[in-house]
């Protein structure tokens, strides 16, 4: 999984807005946010004319940056915010899947069992995640190796980069419990920024939401018509997970 820096600041905007909407003791004025946009945009040169026109300087902008974000952002990340209001929000991500054509998948909630059964069905429940759809990521990202680390840094069951770890609350990525937990919540963040299509969640979880969003499209069926301006590793990602969770669903 690999986080470009618009997306970064996606993630870091949401989690701020949960903390001034449901924290009475940490609201502030527009202007404070606004300013607090202004320095993120400075910091990572998330600019339109900053973006990059190669894959490989965009590999290295999200590494460099993935670290800084975190490192800003510091206390002010919660990753624990809403999760007393998680369920209903879980319950409307897990019908939008169940009942989406998009993959062609009919997942009735039951899943071939794994190493990691308890603390995958924990995160599916807490998150509104398929356990069949966390499996298969599971098994095209690690092959369920907790160990594994990739050239990119990528880390776990779920290959977590650090700084995205750091911000959901990771201090340890080969610990199979964090892992499928922050993992599970980063998909499940892109399910909701995505409207609950899949295909577009698989994309961010790969690419970044920032290149997801920069394609335009509003459904799985506008992104495959698009799927050659997504670097190639992404485009066959997607087509992988699919085929994985077919293995896992009952």
């Amino acid at each position: 999984m690999q986080i470009d820096p618009s997306g970064s600041r996606q993630l870091l905007e949401l989690q701020l807005s949960n903390v001034n909407n449901q924290t009475s003791a940490s609201q502030s004025d527009a202007g404070s946010t606004v300013d607090f946009a202004n320095v993120m945009d400075g910091l990572l040169g998330t600019g339109a004319n900053s973006t990059s026109n190669t894959d490989s300087t965009a590999t290295v902008s999200r590494r460099s940056s993935d670290g800084l974000l975190w490192l800003q952002l510091g206390s002010t990340y919660n990753p624990d915010i809403n999760t007393a209001g998680s369920s209903s929000v879980s319950n409307n991500i897990v019908e939008s899947l169940l009942s989406s054509s998009n993959t062609g998948i009919v997942d009735s909630g039951a899943s071939v069992p794994t190493d990691y059964e308890s603390l995958i069905a924990e995160a599916s429940a807490k998150y509104g995640v398929p356990e069949s759809l966390i499996k298969a990521v599971i098994d095209t990202e690690s092959n369920f190796n907790p160990n594994i680390v990739s050239s990119a840094g990528a880390k776990g069951l779920m290959q977590l980069m650090d700084g995205t770890a750091a911000g959901l609350g990771v201090s340890n990525s080969f610990d199979p419990a964090q892992n499928i937990d922050a993992g599970t919540k980063y998909l499940s963040l892109q399910l909701q920024r995505f409207g609950g299509e899949v295909k577009m969640a698989l994309a961010a979880y790969n690419a970044g939401p920032g290149r997801v969003s920069r394609l335009g499209v509003s459904s799985d069926s506008e992104l495959m018509s698009a799927l050659n301006r997504l670097p190639s590793e992404t485009q066959n990602y997607i087509s992988k997970v699919e085929k994985a969770q077919l293995k896992y669903v009952i």
